[in-house]
């Protein structure tokens, strides 16, 4: 199947006019899939104000409707899941099978937020007077800017327009420049599914100019960011001017404790299938496996040995489990993070080079004995890297762990129930997955603390922050 057109998508219609472009790269070959139209200021202005002239009849459009609409979309990207995935790996370099899965997954967060729309629920509360009824109401906040990158370009996304369409807000969203396929397909489930036209507008371009517009945007009450830390600080500052309510998922550098008590061979398997997934270029990847003394070398070797059985290559070929990194700018970022750590002392157990040929292809790597001050114990490496460094006792591994600002995602392997209640406790982290790494779902919040940032997307948390709450205290 031929890379699907590129357009902006506004007001219901695909823009294709004369505007200036952006080649879209596939990461593996560095071929130019195809050109991407430049949103215009003129383009970005008229999506605003097409999400603000929908807002007062998507509002007022029954919760059971807006179901019916979401779930239709959901089934939609199920039966699209094989051509949206491979559109996915072109642009964006992971495994098609991971591509397609990614997709029903996004089909699964839609059927979540439509039926979490039928159950935001306000409440009566007891009066002090029999003639005086006080009600709680949850309302939709109003149009929204939603900013998802490429690593996730489909569940990501799905995320912020499921929760955000389901409570009745009307949504502009800037997706991936890397990624503008994937992001176009749910723009173009969700019209086939009968969404009406300005509900959803789709704009893509220049980002700080984007974002820098929109967030401004009067008319835009509501932002959601998923990205760097660096840039989520730049949002918020923005949104704050205009005092607009923000959800920001920000950077992480998840730590993995590893207890002498765990199932080492076990946690190692694991911990390699979920390390490399997408080249190590997810936000809860875990990153920094700090182990036990008395299992480290043990723990070490069995995750080079399953490091060393992935096999590397185009996401499009079979048998490929760990595809490119997603543009050219990723080798140098990893390079200069594993040169620093080897300078400082680092062993490196597997990998640590760049693979030469097309593409943007980096070895999956293991790193042991890792200074803590080298550069990629402070800073997310958002790539094929895992760390592994030793720890004494339990107090230890938490000092560690909770050492930066980060807070998203950790995880913990132990046989010992008192050990993983401990953590749970202790653990500075949005998220913790004791003895698995199967962290997100549609079901579950998803979010982290400190500068990992604020807000859930996910769960019955993920629609609050789309919904504004108004006390109507009625007398008679």
């Amino acid at each position: 199947m031929p890379y699907p057109p590129l357009a902006q998508f506004i007001a219901g219609e695909m823009r294709r006019q004369r505007r200036q472009t952006r080649p879209v790269v596939n990461p593996a070959t560095g071929d130019v899939l195809s050109k991407l139209p430049i949103a215009s200021s003129g383009d970005v202005d008229d999506a605003a104000a097409a999400a603000a002239e929908a807002f007062p009849a998507w509002r007022t459009t029954s919760a059971y409707d807006r179901y019916r609409i979401l779930r239709h979309a959901g089934e939609l990207l199920r039966k699209r899941a094989a051509d949206i995935g491979r559109a996915t790996t072109q642009e964006q370099g992971k495994p098609v099978t991971e591509a397609t899965a990614e997709v029903l997954a996004a089909a699964d967060i839609f059927d979540w937020f439509a039926e979490e729309g039928r159950r935001a629920y306000g409440r009566i509360v007891p009066a002090r007077r029999d003639d005086v009824r006080n009600m709680v109401l949850h309302q939709p906040v109003g149009p929204v800017a939603a900013f998802t990158p490429w690593n996730f370009p489909i569940t990501i996304p799905a995320r912020k327009l499921a929760a955000g369409l389901a409570a009745g807000c009307t949504v502009v969203f800037k997706p991936a420049e890397e990624t503008p396929a994937t992001g176009l397909a749910l723009a173009h489930a969700l019209a086939d599914a009968g969404l009406p036209a300005g509900v959803l507008n789709v704009v893509m371009g220049e980002p700080a100019e984007i974002s820098t517009q929109l967030i401004r945007d009067p008319r835009i009450r509501k932002v959601s960011f998923t990205g760097s830390t660096a840039v989520g600080r730049e949002i918020a500052h923005l949104a704050a001017e205009g005092v607009k309510r923000v959800t920001l998922e920000l950077g992480g550098h998840a730590p993995v404790l590893v207890f002498d008590d765990a199932d080492i061979e076990t946690a190692a398997a694991m911990a390699a299938r979920s390390k490399f997934r997408n080249a190590g270029q997810i936000c809860i990847a875990p990153t920094r496996f700090l182990v036990q003394e008395p299992v480290y070398e043990r723990f070490t070797a069995a995750l080079a040995e399953h490091v060393r059985a992935l096999k590397v290559g185009n996401g499009l070929d079979e048998g490929t489990t760990m595809g490119p990194l997603a543009h050219e700018r990723r080798p140098p970022a990893i390079a200069a993070l594993v040169d620093d750590a080897r300078d400082r002392g680092a062993r490196v157990v597997v990998g640590g080079k760049p693979i030469n040929g097309p593409g943007h292809f980096w070895q999956p790597t293991v790193l042991a004995d890792v200074d803590h001050d080298a550069r990629i114990m402070l800073e997310e490496p958002f790539g094929p890297v895992a760390i592994s460094v030793p720890f004494t006792d339990l107090d230890d591994a938490l000092v560690r762990a909770n050492a930066l600002p980060y807070g998203l995602a950790s995880y913990a392997f132990t046989g010992s129930a008192a050990t993983a209640h401990a953590i749970g406790e202790r653990i500075e982290a949005g998220m913790l997955a004791v003895n698995h790494f199967m962290l997100t779902s549609p079901e579950t919040p998803f979010g982290g603390v400190k500068e990992s940032g604020y807000g859930s997307e996910g769960g019955s948390e993920g629609i609050e922050d789309y919904l504004v709450t108004k006390l109507v205290s009625e007398a008679w």
